[in-house]
């Protein structure tokens, strides 16, 4: 018979499953927008002001070639070196918000980058990439509707980090004041895919996302 001492020997080696990998971040390839940047291909420069650092564009910004540059810049959100990282997403919200109906044809080029970024699994670009994928949605009308059909390609990393919330105990999680809280930011973009998604929306977030429920209903 085993005595508590083999009982607390055989204890010792007991260990819990491995860690899945899930959350685990993967390498990244070189990015095309570093290439370019590295060229001087893009017409920008980087510039202060007492709010801090901002793009400054050499052409106006509404006579690029977005078929061309912003699937470029949208591969540069895997960057987190500056001032790569810096000049990708900052290049991203400005196209972005003077895009207009530019942006929507473009969506489909969109789609590849935006799931590398993702699937990184590095926070800080998951963060990035979502907060760039609210601004996609309400970058243009219909364009919510225009990812409806892409949420598979999208969303099941947003459901494997869902519930990943940043656990701060008595302190204050700096983090929510930055928003990059990443499962605060995957529920709040998850509500804006609904909102701005149409009829479908809601359940093929569901679908993907099972834990999720909708915001719209009252």
């Amino acid at each position: 018979p085993c005595t508590n001492v083999h009982k607390n020997l055989f204890s010792v080696f007991v260990v819990g499953p491995r860690p899945a990998g899930a959350f685990r971040e993967r390498p990244s390839a070189p990015t095309n927008f570093r290439m370019f940047y590295e060229r001087g291909e893009f017409p920008m420069a980087l510039e202060h002001d007492t709010k801090g650092n901002r793009i400054a564009w050499k052409v106006d910004i509404t006579t690029l070639d977005y078929n061309h540059y912003l699937p470029l810049f949208f591969d540069g959100l895997r960057e987190t070196v500056h001032p790569y990282e810096f000049f990708a997403r900052q290049g991203v919200h400005d196209m972005l918000d003077h895009g207009g109906p530019k942006i929507q044809p473009i969506l489909p080029q969109l789609i590849t980058p935006i799931r590398k970024a993702l699937n990184t699994r590095n926070r800080q670009v998951i963060c990035t990439t979502l907060k760039v994928l609210q601004h996609l949605v309400m970058s243009t009308d219909m364009m919510g509707e225009a990812l409806v059909p892409y949420y598979r390609q999208i969303l099941p990393i947003l459901n494997t980090f869902k519930n990943m919330n940043i656990n701060s105990g008595d302190g204050i999680d700096y983090s929510q004041q930055k928003r990059e809280n990443i499962g605060d930011l995957i529920q709040e973009t998850l509500e804006v895919f609904e909102r701005y998604g149409g009829e479908n929306a809601f359940i093929n977030i569901k679908y993907i996302v099972p834990t999720y429920h909708s915001c719209m209903i009252a």
